[in-house]
This record gives structure tokens, C-alpha cells and sequence, in this order.
């Protein structure tokens, strides 16, 4: 079955350490699988192309100009919890020197005792990228060449890398990840040709959905992607973000893939198991009660389920 998961409050006041201790606790206590953060560098002062050069310009959301760091907050929640699993989705991985990025993920995986989602993604904001010092041009081969070092990394020691964008001297570099080879990495995905890296490269996904026959589609290209590459598709990880929410109230008449009423949401999460999704979680959703409504869906769709 898909495990529900929960958005935490890492954005401005609401980031405060007992609210993020509190979702991440209560999401345990009521059997929720997951607990979810992304990564923001900055909020422009101006109007930014959404999604990269060529999106539709229009002003960042006013919670971007206070954004706690994703792995420090799940370090922080990890702490207080046992089981919850701990997901990025996603950190912007060529913002980010490939060796310090690998460290931090292996650091918070066994702080954790292997409890970490890591998703990563290219990177989309022109500006963040030039606050980073990285070309925008390097996403593409540039962000294979950073996966792979980020798994030689997680690899046997020593470790060397020569390649066209990173060069690491033969060096014994850990903490090394619980899991052999590293973390479940999923990589945020939105065109073709990203799916079919992540599927060539073995590794999981991470969608936000939008339509249903999109992601129909997307989620059979991925597995026949991944197993003309020679990997077991359905062994790869496969998470859903919903850019919308839940709500306690009645049925919503128009109303997006995964969201509306529990009971709605609960008949859509029977589609997301038939797909094969592992994880969904809501990126949109009042947050204080987040956890409450969340819990009356998971029984929703036992019961749906059953």
C-alpha cells in the first residue's frame, strides 16, 4: 500500500522547533510512513521563469524568504523520532559541491539508522544558481556526473573521480550510508529525458502530479525505461507530491489528482497503489491539521482498501 506522508512547517515562523518536533512525532504516532522537506536557496526581489528560462515569470511565494535547511531540519526531527522515514523532495543537487552533499546525506542516514528518502533533483532558479557559482548549463550531463560522484562517494574506499566537471584525488572519504551503495535516491523528475536518466541510472523517481494520464505515462515509461537498462523497475522507489491538499470537509466538485475530501483522496490513493507508488505526500496542506486529517485518511483508505 502507498504510505501517506506529512509536509513539515519548515518555512518562516511556523518552522519553530517545537512545531517541527510536534508534526514529525505525531506522524509516527499515527502510523504515517514519511516526513517530507525541500530546499530553497532565496525568494528574488523581482519576478523569476518559473520552473527555468522560458516558464511564466511571476513572484516567488512569500514563504521562500524563510526557509530552514531540508537536512538540518530532518537531523533536528530525526532525533525525536524511531521509525517516521525522512524524505528531501527535493534539494537541488548542482547547487551543491557533490563530495560535501554525499557526506550530509550519509551523516543524517546514520544519525537516522538509515531512515533517509533522499531525494534530489537539477535545480531550476536561474538566481539560486548564481548565488551557488554553478553554471545553469551544467544541468543535464552535469547532474549525471554529480549523482555518480555522490554514489562513489557511498561506495568502497578509496574513492577517485576524473571527470568533466568533478575531479576528487584518490582520498578515503566517509561516513559511509547504512544501506550498501547508499540511500534510496529519487530524482526529481519533470521532462522525458530526466525520467529516462533516473530510469538508466537505477534510480527511484519523484513526481509531482498534475493529471492522471500523465502520470500514467510517465510512471510506464520510467519502468520501461529502467528495465531496458537491466534494473528490476518495480524494485525502484516511486514518490508522489501533490501540490494541493486535504480537506475534512465535504466532497469537492473540481478538484485536482489527489486532493479534495478524505473520503475522495482515499479512492484516489487506491489508483496511486495500482501504479506502484511507495510514497505521497501533500505540499499544500494547512498545516495545522495536517496531521489530524491525514490520520482520518489513512483509516479511510485501509478501509477503502480492504
Amino acid at each position: 500500500m502507498v504510505q501517506i506522508g506529512a509536509s513539515l512547517p519548515q518555512y518562516g515562523p511556523g518552522a519553530a522547533p517545537d512545531a517541527l518536533a510536534g508534526v514529525a512525532r505525531r506522524a509516527e504516532e499515527t502510523g504515517l510512513g514519511s516526513v517530507w522537506t525541500n530546499e530553497r536557496w532565496l525568494r528574488p526581489t523581482k519576478p523569476i521563469a518559473m520552473g527555468g528560462p522560458g516558464g511564466p515569470e511571476m513572484m516567488g511565494p512569500e514563504q521562500w524568504a524563510d526557509a530552514h535547511d531540508p537536512l538540518e531540519t530532518l537531523a533536528y526531527v530525526a532525533a525525536t523520532t524511531e521509525r517516521v522515514l525522512l524524505g528531501t523532495s527535493v534539494i537541488p543537487a548542482l547547487l551543491h559541491n557533490p563530495v560535501l552533499l554525499a557526506r550530509r546525506l550519509a551523516t543524517l542516514d546514520r544519525l537516522s539508522a538509515g531512515r533517509l528518502l533522499a531525494g534530489v533533483g537539477q535545480g531550476w532558479m536561474e538566481q539560486e544558481f548564481t548565488a551557488a557559482g554553478v553554471p545553469l548549463a551544467r544541468r543535464g550531463a552535469g547532474f549525471e556526473e554529480h549523482l555518480g560522484v555522490m554514489r562513489a562517494v557511498w561506495g568502497p574506499k578509496p574513492v577517485r573521480v576524473d571527470g568533466r566537471f568533478y575531479r576528487v584525488p584518490e582520498s578515503e572519504i566517509g561516513p559511509k550510508p547504512v544501506r550498501a551503495g547508499g540511500p534510496a535516491v529519487l530524482v526529481g523528475a519533470g521532462s522525458p529525458a530526466a525520467v529516462d536518466r533516473a530510469a538508466r541510472l537505477g534510480l527511484g523517481l519523484s513526481l509531482v502530479v498534475f493529471d492522471w494520464d500523465a502520470l500514467r505515462a510517465t510512471v510506464g515509461a520510467f519502468r520501461a525505461s529502467a528495465a531496458a537498462a537491466g534494473h528490476d523497475a518495480a524494485s525502484l522507489p516511486l514518490v508522489v507530491q501533490v501540490n494541493g491538499g486535504v480537506t475534512a470537509g465535504p466532497a469537492v466538485a473540481e478538484r485536482g489528482p489527489v486532493t479534495g475530501s478524505v473520503e475522495q483522496v482515499a479512492e484516489d490513493l487506491l489508483e496511486l497503489d495500482r501504479l506502484g507508488v511507495d510514497h505521497v505526500f501533500w505540499a499544500m496542506i494547512d498545516q495545522d491539521e495536517q496531521i489530524d486529517v491525514l490520520s482520518r485518511l489513512s483509516l479511510a483508505y485501509a478501509d477503502a482498501a480492504s
